[in-house]
């Protein structure tokens, strides 16, 4: 089983877990190619929910085409659920995610979130996190000093540049990746991660941060995993 069709088989797990919600509720949806296989799952059954609340502009275009009803975050209280995929997953349900650049608006909405469904490969289970680059989003204006800050923390600090593959997303090859909220983003290599929550607080607090891609205090509730022999759902506490 390759890699693409392992994320539809996670994707469609997380369809049929969050059909298990009551109808009538706004589901919050995620960004990244493993989301983007629970979207085009769950469309068949986009009438169960009275809408959706998406993370990025990505996932927003991706659900209108299908015809999901998207709604203002700002018009929405709480969640029932908010599902997504991780770049990395520890035993204790804390993750690394922004490797897409939408950490700050996925970590928004999934505050929103009675909880978290993390959908992702087998691949992505790590003991430790860190061995995929932390993300940090920052004020552009702050990079030279942010960096320095982040260098103290033992990793390789760069700043995220736009690919080839950033292009459709009116993205200048060459230049600054720019993510949906005018940030750029700074990407740690090299840590290993202990203590997921300490470190968030500590570099949420560095001035011109926006938001590090630790996601440890909204940490996952519910992991759909899969591999080669189907699904397994671990429950955290």
């Amino acid at each position: 089983m390759n890699l693409d069709q392992l994320k539809q088989l996670v994707g469609e797990a997380a369809r049929d877990e969050v059909l298990k919600l009551p109808a009538g509720q706004v589901l919050g949806v995620g960004t990244g190619s493993t989301a983007n296989c629970f979207i085009d799952a769950l469309a068949a059954h986009k009438g169960h929910f009275s809408g959706v609340v998406s993370s990025s502009n990505a996932t927003t275009e991706r659900l209108l085409k299908h015809g999901f009803r998207v709604l203002d975050p700002n018009a929405v209280g709480v969640l029932p659920a908010y599902v997504d995929g991780a770049d990395e997953i520890d035993p204790a349900g804390y993750m690394i995610k922004g490797g897409g650049g939408a950490l700050t608006r996925e970590k928004i909405i999934a505050s929103m979130a009675k909880q978290f469904i993390c959908i992702c490969d087998a691949s992505k289970q790590v003991p430790v996190l860190g061995g995929f680059s932390l993300p940090v989003e920052i004020i552009p204006i702050s990079k030279g000093i942010v960096a320095q800050e982040l260098a103290k923390l033992g990793g390789t600090v760069s700043l995220r540049m736009a690919k080839a593959t950033h292009t459709d997303l009116g993205q200048n090859l060459g230049q600054p990746f720019v993510t949906d909220n005018g940030g750029w983003i700074l990407d740690i290599a090299g840590l290993q991660i202990k203590n997921p929550p300490a470190l968030e607080s500590q570099i949420n607090q560095m001035a011109g941060v926006i938001t590090v891609g630790l996601f440890a205090k909204e940490k996952a509730d519910i992991l759909l995993v899969s591999n080669a022999s189907g699904v397994s759902r671990i429950s955290f506490q």
